[in-house]
C-alpha cells in the first residue's frame, strides 16, 4: 500500500522503521524543527531524522488545517495514512483523502487515556497494565472505532521503557491491521462511553517530587519522568533529578522500580521535607511515608548512585536536613 506516515516522537520514529520494510511510504509528515538545549539550536524532530535516514520525502507543515497542506496530501495518493503521535488533530479535508482512511497507533486500552500523554498518565494513576490500541480516526479526539489491542503489565517499569516496548508492539499491530484493511476482513470495535479518561500533556514541573505528597504519589512521579519530564527536587540545598526510587517502611512489596520492601526496624520514619543519609539510604520523608532514593544527576554532574551523593553531603549525614519541591 501507499502510505502517508504522520508522527513526531521515538515512538513514531520506530513505528515508521518497521512500517517501510512492508508498505511503500511516499511521505512524512512530522512537526516543525523546536529549540533544544543550551545552544538554541532548531533540532528536528525524531521522525524527521528517522525520514531522512530512511530516504523518505519529509514535510512539516506549520498547521494540518491549511487548504494547501491538504492538496499535497492528496496529490500523494495514500491508499492509507497512519499516525502515531503526531500532535494534532486531522482535519476531516485530509480524513477523507486515503480510500482506506486513516489508522493511529495509540498506546493507551482505549477508551482509557485519550490524549497525548496516555502511559505517563496511566504510571501516574497506578494502573497494573498499559497497552497500545490500532485506533479509525475520526475528528474527535482519540473517539474512533479499534481493530487490534495489545497489552501489557506496568510492573514497575519506567514511562521510557514501556513506551519502547508499546512502539515495538504498535508497529507489529499496525502492519496487521493495515492487511486486514486491504483485504477487507478488519473487525472494528466501537469505543464505549463509560471509563473514558483523558490524558492532558504533561505540564513543565508536572512530575516535580513534593513532600506534601504520599510517597507513592512522588515513586509514581519519578517512574513518568523522562528527560523531557524530569522528577526534580532540592535535597539539603541542591537541585537533582531523581532517577530511582522506592517506597520504604511498606510491609508489602513496592510495584515501583525496586520490588525489594525495607522493613521499619531498618529505616526510620522522617516528617514531611526532612532528607537524611542512613543505614547507607538516602531517605526523603513524605506526606504518610518515606521515599527511598536509589539513583539521581546533580545538577551539573553525572548520574550517580545515592551513597555518591550523599558522600559530598555532610548535613544528610547529619540527619534532619530539609528537601523540597523544585522551584
Amino acid at each position: 500500500m501507499r502510505i502517508v506516515f504522520m508522527g513526531t516522537p521515538d515512538f513514531a520514529a520506530s513505528i515508521l522503521e518497521e512500517l517501510v520494510g512492508h508498505h511503500e511510504v511516499v511521505g512524512v509528515y512530522t512537526r516543525q524543527d523546536a529549540v533544544r538545549g543550551r545552544g538554541g539550536k532548531a533540532v528536528g524532530s525524531p521522525v524527521k531524522v528517522m525520514a531522512a535516514s530512511l530516504g523518505l520525502k519529509v514535510f512539516t507543515p506549520a498547521t494540518l488545517r491549511d487548504e494547501t497542506v491538504a492538496a499535497e496530501i492528496a496529490g500523494l495518493k495514500p491508499d492509507c495514512i497512519c499516525v502515531a503521535a503526531y500532535g494534532a488533530i486531522l482535519p476531516a479535508s485530509i480524513l477523507s483523502i486515503p480510500p482506506y482512511g486513516c489508522l493511529n497507533v495509540h498506546a493507551s486500552l482505549l477508551p482509557r487515556w485519550r490524549g497525548a500523554a496516555p502511559i505517563e498518565r496511566a504510571i501516574l494513576a497506578g494502573d497494573e497494565e498499559v497497552g497500545v490500541c490500532i485506533m479509525r480516526m475520526e475528528e474527535g479526539l482519540d473517539t474512533g472505532d479499534y481493530c487490534i489491542v495489545r497489552s501489557i503489565p506496568v510492573q514497575g517499569r519506567t514511562a521510557v521503557d514501556l513506551t519502547d516496548e508499546l512502539a515495538n508492539l504498535g508497529a507489529r499491530a499496525l502492519i496487521t491491521a493495515l492487511a486486514h484493511v486491504e483485504e477487507g476482513s478488519v473487525h472494528w470495535v466501537a469505543q464505549g462511553e463509560e471509563g473514558v479518561t483523558y490524558a492532558e500533556m504533561i505540564a513543565k514541573g508536572e512530575l516535580n517530587l513534593d513532600p506534601g505528597a504520599s510517597a507513592i504519589e512522588n515513586a509514581r512521579r519519578v517512574q513518568a519522568s523522562s528527560n523531557a519530564h524530569p522528577a526534580r527536587c532540592v535535597i539539603a540545598g541542591r537541585g537533582a533529578s531523581v532517577l530511582e526510587v522506592k517506597v520504604a517502611n511498606s510491609e508489602k512489596p513496592s510495584v515501583f522500580l525496586n520490588d525489594e520492601p525495607t522493613l521499619d526496624a531498618i529505616v526510620p520514619n522522617l516528617i514531611a521535607g526532612e532528607a537524611a543519609y542512613e543505614n547507607k539510604k538516602l531517605l526523603l520523608g513524605c506526606a504518610d511515608g518515606t521515599l527511598e532514593v536509589l539513583v539521581l544527576k546533580p545538577d551539573g554532574k553525572r548520574e550517580m548512585e545515592a551513597s555518591s551523593f550523599a558522600a559530598g553531603m555532610p548535613a544528610l549525614r547529619a540527619g534532619g536536613a530539609p528537601w523540597s519541591t523544585s522551584a
